[in-house]
């Protein structure tokens, strides 16, 4: 897998997403949006036009759902054999990326937080460097992540010190 502004002999390890239950507002949105557009339904029971009133709130809430998606989806991680990478997608037209070196690691933790996160197998990833703390939260499958987060940044660390062995 290639990506924009990858470096020469860089691999991607694993990339991995925050749990599909983040874009529930859009879903929630639908349903409001269904709700609302009946509405109009019950005060004019014998308008026909009311029919397409509520496919047109329908509509809105798939609108809705649909941002909601594109947040989710364009809003990822990236663990290489060099650096973690978050990609953050805060609305249609606004990006962040904050990239994290794996030998800067000084030690990373995960955590799942109640009956919801147990069931649906989410939690939070709390990792540590000297520069500060990145917090991923509501992040699908944490132990998996936890333990190739893990295991990059010792190999990456391992790397570091043989190429300073070596000078």
């Amino acid at each position: 897998m290639d990506f924009e502004g990858q470096r020469t002999d860089e691999k991607v390890i694993y990339v991995f997403r925050r749990h599909p239950i983040t874009a529930s507002k859009g879903i929630l949105f639908l349903i409001v949006m269904i709700g609302l557009g009946y509405l109009p339904s019950l005060m004019w029971p014998n308008n026909g036009h009311m029919f397409f009133v509520w496919i047109c709130f329908v509509l809105v809430g798939l609108i809705g759902l649909g941002y909601s998606y594109v947040l989710w989806y364009f809003s990822f991680y990236m663990l290489t054999n060099q650096r973690l990478r978050q990609v953050r997608q805060k609305g249609l037209f606004k990006k962040t990326v904050v990239d994290l070196d794996l030998e800067n690691i000084l030690s990373a933790s995960y955590g799942q937080h109640g009956i919801m996160a147990t069931m649906l197998n989410y939690g939070t990833i709390l990792v540590q460097t000297s520069a500060g703390d990145l917090t991923m939260s509501m992040v699908s499958k944490p132990e998996t992540v936890y333990n190739e987060l893990g295991d990059a940044a010792h190999i990456a660390r391992k790397t570091e010190s043989e190429e300073e062995n070596e000078d």
